[in-house]
């Protein structure tokens, strides 16, 4: 059978994106004279700047299209934990800890009920990564936008020996997984065009809960990372975003093997359904249940599981630099 969508075919095509991305990497070749030179390179899940023995950190990041499914029900209240999210998120794959942030929020025109709401969830997001937001900067753009974008900058600090870059990752360790919220704040404008061809988000779960309620459910925030860190001897992290499983190979040179995924959250199995997704699409496009994964030695799996809630061991590293799903390679 085959698929009914798919996620380019909606307008986002990953690898035309991941492309685009390497063609503008290919132009930032200047650096900078004098200290506070960067440390390694572009690419990992945020980047680096020496700051004598420590580390400063600096990444970027927004809603997305969430934001689309918030206007719609007219609830913005936890959109603001999304923005902090997937920001302090790609610190944490890093074993970096989030000090800072300014968040940005380009508009077609103010709404205050709006605004008041946005600011609740970056307030709340801020509390549970104990981070300051020092500013921000908010545009009209008239003409320019349609809607509201909400994004943001984060900056982290860590002591230079205690950065996680994956360099130590090797075959044979195991790889844990971490339970996501939901469908998190990536792949959206496939989730919304399924969900509005089937109903809408007053659709129905099996559980009852409403479809729109489920999607609106704000991105988990992992800061229980720094200490599993201090505690347990931590290869390697992946924050999963957008491209799922293949953020893997973000972190590696070896490749990662899951045999055992997560259980899939209700909305993901409602969304695969509808959609009649194929399971390859369904893991390029989602987290499909997995938000974060460590990557450990197999002695410390068990430590983890007793630190964090929701993991489990859901495979381990391989020599090959590609992701295998069940024994097949998801491209």
């Amino acid at each position: 059978m085959s698929q009914r969508y798919s996620y380019k075919e909606v307008g986002v095509d990953i690898n035309l994106e991941a492309d685009g991305v390497k063609g503008l990497i290919r132009q930032l070749s200047y650096k900078r004279l004098g200290g506070y030179s960067m440390v390694g390179d572009i690419g990992h899940f945020a980047g680096l700047i020496d700051f004598g023995p420590k580390v400063l950190s600096l990444c970027t990041d927004g809603v997305g299209t969430k934001m689309r499914v918030a206007d719609d029900l007219r609830q913005w209240m936890t959109i603001g934990i999304d923005c902090i999210a997937m920001n302090v998120n790609d610190m944490y794959a890093m074993n970096i800890e989030p000090v800072a942030f300014v968040d940005y929020i380009a508009t077609e025109g103010i709404d205050t009920e709006q605004m008041m709401q946005i600011g609740i969830g970056l307030n709340e997001g801020a509390k549970l990564a104990n981070m300051n937001i020092v500013g921000g900067e908010t545009a009209t753009l008239k003409g320019m936008i349609n809607g509201l974008d909400l994004a943001g900058t984060c900056l982290g600090v860590q002591d230079r020996d205690k950065v996680v870059t994956g360099e130590k990752v090797a075959p044979g360790d195991v790889i844990i997984g971490v339970a996501s919220t939901g469908v998190h704040a990536n792949g959206y404008t496939l989730a919304r065009k399924i969900a509005n061809e089937n109903s809408g988000y007053e659709a129905k779960l099996p559980s009852g809960k409403m479809v729109g309620e489920a999607l609106i459910t704000p991105t988990r925030i992992y800061s229980e990372v720094l200490d599993v860190c201090r505690a347990v001897e931590v290869h390697g992290m992946c924050h999963v975003t957008g491209g799922g499983l293949l953020n893997l190979l973000r972190i590696s040179n070896y490749g990662f093997s899951i045999e055992d995924p997560m259980q899939i959250p209700e909305i993901l199995q409602w969304i695969a359904e509808k959609g009649e997704l194929e399971t390859n699409e369904l893991y390029r496009t989602f987290n499909m249940g997995m938000g974060f994964v460590f990557i450990v030695p197999e002695v410390d799996g068990a430590k983890i599981s007793a630190m964090v809630d929701g993991t489990k061991v859901v495979g381990h590293v391989i020599e090959d630099h590609k992701v295998l799903l069940k024994g097949v390679a998801v491209n």
